[in-house]
């Protein structure tokens, strides 16, 4: 019996001729998934779409296969249906960016040629192109810095670990000093690298105070590094740069700055100063899948100096000897504790060129008014209260009077009708819905929509 040829493979001259048909019936897929769908977020809860995927699944190994497609059409439109939508006005929960069609269109080519970015000579383009665009990325950071450089990351928990860890390599050992705002990924971090668990200074009004900051400091001996916060997750905040930046400088402190959500500001002419500061900082954590509109993952870890990398050197025979080294082969294992990684800068620099500092700029500039205007719409609103006018693009807000209780069953009823799609955050000893906008498509009719559905669920509620 003849056997049938293997599956057409993505890359080679053939590649583009077998996917070209498949991408029909993605994007096809992905447009009648949404259509069903119809909101920002499927109707159910979890366990109505978790019963839809396993009535669509059925045996999820078959015997036979049902060929690609079937397989592509049934669980590409399974998953669109299901989808939380952040391209949806009314999906606003996370930071959880809508992504940029250009930049996954890059990302389906780099997986289609699917480098891995671990020796020179399965990456030779993909490797020159990471060390260029890192190194320009890296210069915004650090403008006046001679040897500045940045690694590229899965984002912020990984960027912030290395952080750590880079530090603890510099000192033997390092104690993380952080503010009760802070990502839960640097309490991580410590717990994994064996460091001490980081002390926490209390932010009452959601920022790292400086004279709190002070006084944890003067009570501390050892290596420290602060972690400052430029866009925090709950209320989108930044730190003041600055006076932490001196009072690391009079107690001999290393300064973090875990820029994840912020960093993107740097992007901006009209917001960049928010910024002031974040060059003193030893290390900077950023992520441009977050306002930087690429598919996860998108994160980076710049560094002042590319010395301070020196750490993470690491030799593999076969990926990186000394002798290929000599010769002038790239070595790419010091530029991550990750071996096998993908080439996620390709779909960063196709983003950069294609937009420039300017068109990146002004897609931060809107998102920023937008949360401005919901600001306003929400001050504007009797039965609404604010938590605070904006910093980045994070508005909390609540029901006047309401209980906590309330506040969260708001949510979670938007969330089972697949109406809204809103975040959480406690604030002031009370729980707030929270509004992240990160789509520049979004109008003020949609944010007057978000208010009006939050209205009339909790109006439902009271009667």
């Amino acid at each position: 019996m003849r056997a049938d040829p293997p599956p057409p493979l993505a890359g080679g001259t053939p590649g583009p001729d077998a996917l070209r048909p498949l991408l029909d019936t993605v994007l096809d897929a992905l447009h009648a998934g949404a259509a069903e769908r119809g909101g920002p977020l499927p109707a159910g809860g979890p366990e109505g779409v978790a019963r839809r995927v396993r009535k669509e699944l059925g045996d999820a190994l078959p015997e036979d296969g049902y060929g690609s497609g079937e397989a592509l059409r049934l669980l590409v439109h399974t998953l669109a249906a299901g989808a939380a939508d952040p391209a949806d006005p009314l999906c606003a929960a996370h930071l959880h960016t809508p992504p940029l069609a250009l930049a996954v269109a890059a990302d389906l080519a780099a997986s289609a040629l699917n480098p891995s970015m671990d020796s020179w000579d399965q990456a030779p383009a993909a490797s020159a192109l990471e060390a260029l665009v890192t190194a320009a990325l890296a210069a915004e950071v650090y403008p006046e810095a001679a040897h500045p450089d940045a690694l590229v990351t899965t984002g912020g928990t990984e960027s912030n670990q290395l952080a750590l860890l880079l530090a603890r390599e510099r000192h033997g050992s390092v104690r993380a000093v952080v503010g009760a705002n802070a990502h839960h990924s640097l309490a991580r971090a410590a717990w994994i690298l064996g460091l001490p668990e980081p002390v926490v200074v209390p932010t009452p009004n959601g920022a790292l105070e400086p004279v709190a900051l002070d006084e944890a400091l003067t009570d501390l001996t050892g290596p420290l590094l602060v972690a400052a916060t430029a866009g925090t997750t709950d209320t989108g905040v930044i730190d003041p740069l600055p006076e932490i930046a001196d009072l690391c400088d009079a107690h001999g402190a290393e300064l973090h700055v875990d820029a994840a959500y912020g960093g993107p500001l740097l992007f901006s002419s009209v917001h960049r100063a928010l910024l002031t500061g974040l060059a003193r900082a030893r290390t900077v954590t950023l992520d441009l899948h977050k306002l930087g509109w690429q598919p996860a993952a998108a994160g980076l870890l710049a560094v002042r100096d590319t010395a301070d990398l020196a750490p993470l050197a690491h030799t593999a025979e076969y990926l990186n000897a000394d002798d290929d080294t000599d010769a002038g082969l790239p070595d790419l294992l010091g530029r991550s504790l990750r071996t096998t990684r993908r080439p996620d800068i390709l779909k960063t620099a196709v983003t950069l060129r294609a937009l420039g500092r300017t068109g990146l700029g002004a897609l931060v500039d809107t998102c920023m008014a937008q949360a401005q205007h919901l600001a306003d719409l929400v001050e504007q609103s009797p039965g609404l209260e604010l938590y605070a006018r904006p910093t980045l693009t994070t508005v909390l807000f609540r029901p006047q009077g309401a209980a906590d209780d309330s506040v969260a069953a708001v949510r979670r009823t938007l969330l089972a009708d697949g109406r809204a799609v809103l975040g959480r955050a406690r604030a002031d000893g009370r729980l707030w819905l929270k509004a992240t906008l990160l789509n520049p498509h979004t109008t003020p009719g949609d944010l007057a929509q978000i208010l009006t559905l939050v209205t009339l669920v909790e109006g439902s509620s009271d009667r």
